[in-house]
């Protein structure tokens, strides 16, 4: 498998031992994630769900920035504590995590509960001379590690002081980063140059590091990470460490809403939640992986709906494959699968290709569906096309309504006796079964010499 490395901007073969280590950056919990979160975290749940498929064991660490001068001021703002606003978003994002079918991560470790790796770390910073304190805290001296700049590729000195950077009069250097903010109110906690809370960058060096190692397979997180915060935090590990930090940075672009950057100010940012409701979990999944994870993507009302066509030619799939009944043998579509599943792997190795994966997934999904349509699937057939299916929605995370045999018997029994109501001119009685049928989610699809039916995900923005 190759990635893009954002550090050499070469895609890069991803080396590992026993396991594949991957840290990526999690949300400031000071409110709802909204969608471009969500993007970021499918992104990897789909790598790691394509790893593991392929039987390589990953350890996924995801931190929660807990201590943060958002969270601190959106507390006071709500008169509540900073510990119990974060806690809320914690569980909030849990919720839209599970929705979203998104496995949990190995670890979810939290800013507040390792201020003692990070005073460590700093300290240790300290003694190389990498660190020193001012009147307002720590700062790590930038001009003392010669690569700053080699993720982001900004030299130095066309860095000036600006949004992105903190200005602080007692800085050495404009583009100096605090490791330790002083500070006198809630939350702090003691240090040996005094009482504060840790600067931003520095959480996710001491947790990645206690994690998994000096020297990891992969970090991730959205490309409005690059600079500062990954820059940042390669120039204190590797100074904490004299070892290289990540091997593989990998980076996923920003979801734009009609164009435009979300942005509360604008008043369009589109929480999980409220995809989860319009759309459902699977349009949401498939819509974050429908372009290529570097690249940014569009939130259109008209791509969603692409998505929503797409989840439900998968649900006819699944049951035209799950029902087909033929014993005699009809087409043999072995090589399709063979091939669909060679070069869906393919895809997804080479700079995990999602797009180009789930057009693959789709041409073969076309192609079943079109000879169910002709009532050329048999059951020996479907047989063997089911594992590929589920092999692909596996690792793209994708959850059709399955049903049991028991479902499916009892389902056609309330059709054929809907059928022969319907013979009997009985359309009363015939109908109030198709009301039944339909209670239950089913859709009917007339073939030609029978009616088979499907489970359809129920979709508000559907209607």
């Amino acid at each position: 498998m190759k990635i893009s490395d954002t550090l050499t901007n070469q895609k890069k073969e991803l080396e590992f031992s026993d396991k594949v280590r991957i840290y990526l950056c999690g949300v400031t919990v000071y409110d709802q994630s909204h969608i471009g979160h969500a993007r970021t975290i499918i992104v990897f749940d789909t790598l790691r769900r394509f790893l593991e498929a392929n039987n390589i064991p990953v350890e996924l660490i995801q931190n929660f920035t807990d201590v943060d001068d958002k969270i601190i001021n959106r507390a006071k703002e709500q008169g509540e504590s900073t510990s119990g606003l974060s806690m809320k978003y914690i569980q909030t994002y849990f919720e839209d995590s599970d929705r979203l079918n998104i496995k949990r991560a190995t670890n979810y470790p939290k800013a507040t509960e390792h201020i003692e790796d990070m005073i460590n770390l700093i300290q240790v910073l300290a003694d190389k001379e990498y660190a020193y304190a001012s009147k307002n805290g720590v700062y790590f001296r930038v001009s003392k590690f010669s690569e700053y700049g080699k993720l982001s590729k900004k030299k130095t000195e066309d860095l000036e002081s600006g949004s992105r950077i903190e200005v602080d009069e007692s800085k050495e250097n404009p583009l100096d980063f605090a490791l330790w903010k002083f500070s006198d109110t809630q939350p702090n906690w003691e240090s040996p140059w005094g009482k504060g809370r840790p600067g931003w960058h520095i959480e996710c060096s001491a947790m990645s590091i206690k994690y998994l190692g000096k020297n990891f397979e992969i970090h991730g997180g959205g490309r409005d990470l690059i600079f500062p915060h990954h820059e940042n935090e390669i120039a204190q590990s590797e100074s904490f460490t004299s070892e290289q930090f990540a091997k593989i940075w990998m980076h996923v672009g920003m979801i734009t809403i009609n164009g435009e950057k979300m942005s509360k100010s604008v008043g369009n940012v589109k929480t999980i939640n409220h995809v989860l409701e319009s759309w459902g979990p699977n349009v949401a999944r498939l819509f974050c992986i429908s372009g290529h994870y570097s690249k940014p993507i569009d939130y259109t009302e008209e791509l969603l709906k692409e998505n929503l066509i797409r989840l439900r030619q998968i649900e006819t799939c699944y049951y035209e494959l799950r029902l087909a009944d033929k014993t005699e043998e009809l087409e043999d579509i072995s090589s399709l699968l063979r091939e669909a599943r060679e070069k869906f792997d393919a895809a997804l190795n080479d700079d995990f290709n999602t797009s180009l994966g789930l057009s693959v997934f789709f041409n073969m999904i076309k192609t079943i569906n079109s000879l169910a349509a002709d009532e050329k699937i048999s059951k020996n057939v479907a047989d063997n096309a089911l594992p590929v299916l589920e092999y692909m929605l596996e690792v793209l995370g994708l959850k059709v309504q399955t049903v049991s045999d028991d479902e499916i018997k009892s389902t056609f029994e309330l059709i054929n006796k809907r059928e022969k109501l319907r013979e009997e001119k009985q359309f009363g009685k015939a109908d109030k079964i198709r009301d039944q049928i339909a209670s239950l989610g089913i859709s009917l699809i007339d073939h030609k010499n029978k009616t088979l039916w499907i489970k359809k995900e129920p979709i508000k923005a559907e209607k």
